[in-house]
């Protein structure tokens, strides 16, 4: 089989592939040096920079614009080529989310990780976009809750620790080499969380106890093949590729760090979710609101449709956006490990923040108004809770 993000994708109008870190290589591993000061201040510095470039310099919430209400011409939407994107998969292999904007042009775009997304995002490349928790958490704090809105949940679950056969426990991680799919990016941060938790110090460039290297996720998959990473943290399909082709084995569920006490949902934790440009809300809540019938259809249709059809239409979603289909048994092992659905698990994330905050990514600061889920309820009928982060 071909690997998904090995080569490029047949791109279709109005969609093209942006892969963030297309040249990324892991510093230990291949011995070379990889700059990320200016990653890192671009994640967690330049809050009053990024809010002037979302809206402006101007709240949302105070903007007047001439259109407000109208809806938008085009939607610009992001995605990755994972299966825990499989509800924008799904959404726009089978017409879904087209067929509810109407006269709305939806175009796409495909990214490998979120910080990349979000400064596609914030800098009016696309209006919206699935993408992990942490980077979207990540753009509220530095715009100072001016930049982007949860407007609903996506998928849970489907990330895992996978490392060679050898390493049997965390004690065996000191010196070793990680990979996560990128700086900032949610993988990225529950590793090191998880790491901290363990006694372990690690810095953002790539020093410490145990080296992580931010890396696009088919090298990743490549170099752990050559020996070159000791292990990775992980979205589906990925973690299953590297279980099942590459002989690696899980060391850490991330489902099992999620005892449900903050969400309700044992075992669940947010790995996608669908935000918004809040001035692109502001002035198009109409298109805003149509998106989410579109995605709220979509995983109504993962959760109803048969394990043939899925297989199907993902597949072949995933060969459109990443180049390739996956093998039968990546496919399932991958599919098993997610829970699709439109609760962003808000309870989750000032757990979300802290470790953001611990991982020496983001800052510490206050994320109410966060989520806006107002659209959601009307759309879906029932009553997602933001947890006091937002609107509902």
């Amino acid at each position: 089989m071909t690997d998904p993000q090995d080569k490029n994708p047949q791109n279709q109008q109005g969609s093209t592939r942006i892969v963030a870190g297309e040249a990324t290589k892991p510093k230990r591993a291949v011995g070379l040096k990889i700059g990320v000061a200016a990653a890192l201040l671009a994640l967690i510095g330049g809050g009053a920079a990024v809010a002037s470039a979302v809206n402006s310099g101007t709240p949302a919430a105070t903007q007047e614009t001439a259109t407000s209400g109208n809806p938008a011409a085009e939607l610009k939407l992001g995605y990755f080529g994972n299966v825990t994107h499989a509800p924008a998969l799904v959404g726009i292999k089978k017409g879904f989310l087209a067929d509810a904007l109407g006269s709305t042009k939806l175009s796409t775009q495909v990214f490998n990780a979120g910080p990349a997304a979000i400064e596609a995002l914030n800098a009016g490349a696309i209006d919206a976009t699935y993408i992990g928790p942490n980077p979207a958490i990540n753009s509220f704090v530095k715009s100072q809750g001016q930049s982007v809105n949860i407007i609903a949940g996506a998928a849970a679950g489907g990330a895992q620790l996978v490392v060679k056969p050898e390493i049997s426990s965390a004690a065996d991680l000191k010196g070793k080499t990680l990979a996560s799919p990128q700086l900032g990016g949610t993988q990225d941060v529950a590793l090191r969380a998880w790491l901290s938790s363990q006694g372990y110090k690690t810095n953002v460039d790539g020093s410490g106890d145990v080296a992580i290297n931010p890396t696009e996720n088919a090298q990743t998959l490549k170099l752990f093949q050559d020996g070159k990473l000791d292990g990775a943290w992980l979205p589906e399909p990925w973690a299953s590729r590297l279980v099942l082709q590459a002989g690696a084995k899980v060391l850490v569920d991330e489902k099992d760090l999620w005892d449900g006490s903050l969400s309700g949902k044992p075992g669940e934790f947010p790995t996608t979710i669908l935000i918004v440009n809040q001035k692109f809300a502001a002035d198009h809540p109409d298109t805003v609101k149509a998106l989410l019938k579109g995605h709220v259809k979509s995983i109504e249709w993962l959760n109803s449709a048969s394990a043939a059809e899925k297989a199907t239409v993902i597949n072949a979603a995933l060969k459109e956006a990443a180049g390739a289909e996956l093998k039968a048994d990546v496919f399932d092992r991958s599919l098993k490990n997610i829970v699709f659905t439109v609760d962003p698990l808000a309870g989750t994330y000032q757990k979300l923040l802290a470790d953001g905050v611990t991982a020496g990514t983001t800052k510490q600061a206050d994320i109410s108004g966060i989520f806006d889920l107002r659209a959601l309820n009307s759309v879906s009928g029932e009553k997602t809770s933001a947890a006091g982060l937002g609107k509902e």
